[in-house]
């Protein structure tokens, strides 16, 4: 567990770099560091038996994602998918250099990698679980955010793929969950 310790130290000295600030209890807190440790903490409530490469995939899901902006692909469908696409590769990049530093091996590496780009992930079970915690994630700390700026049908569509993502374990994790009394009506709304 302590090399583990030490990597999740690495990818959160990285991240602590993000000039991007969320403020979180009257303090500031750089966008990717933060998410890192809601994506930890949501692992370790969803999941608390799950291996290292998962968690190690939880953590660095956003490791540097300041360095690919949203801005530097074309809009529309194609361009988001392609900046998804890079951004999996480069995370995975990233997260290999700080494993290949803490003495992991390359078949380690290469599956941290994989699940950071999702692969396949409806048939692979470190895929899906760690699918499940980027959408538990969402519900739990950006929905509001992402409610209040967009349209009520925009964001319902976004809820139902969102559900559509998840595994029968996260659909029965996240409706035992408590959300704002906005998110819950849209929840309800896109299950319906």
């Amino acid at each position: 567990m302590e090399r583990l310790a030490q990597v999740f130290d690495a990818i959160d000295a990285v991240n602590k770099a993000d000039p991007n600030l969320e403020l979180v209890e009257d303090i500031q807190v750089p966008a990717s560091l933060l998410y890192g440790t809601r994506m930890s903490s949501m692992l370790e409530q969803f999941a608390p038996e799950t291996d290292e490469i998962v968690q190690i995939a939880c953590r660095a899901q956003h490791i540097k994602r300041w360095a690919i902006p949203r801005a530097d692909f074309p809009m529309g469908k194609k361009g988001y998918y392609d900046w998804r696409q890079t951004l999996g590769r480069k995370h995975g990049e990233w997260t290999g250099e700080i494993l290949a530093a803490h003495g992991y091996d390359q078949a380690i590496i290469d599956r941290v990698s994989a699940v950071l780009r999702k692969e396949r992930i409806k048939a692979d079970p470190q895929c899906q679980q760690f699918e499940d915690v980027i959408c538990l994630v969402f519900l739990a700390h950006y929905a509001e955010d992402f409610a209040s700026k967009h349209e009520e049908a925009k964001v319902i569509d976004i809820l139902q793929k969102t559900w559509r993502k998840m595994s029968e374990k996260g659909h029965d994790f996240a409706l035992k969950q408590q959300y704002p009394a906005g998110v819950q009506a849209l929840i309800e709304k896109a299950l319906a």
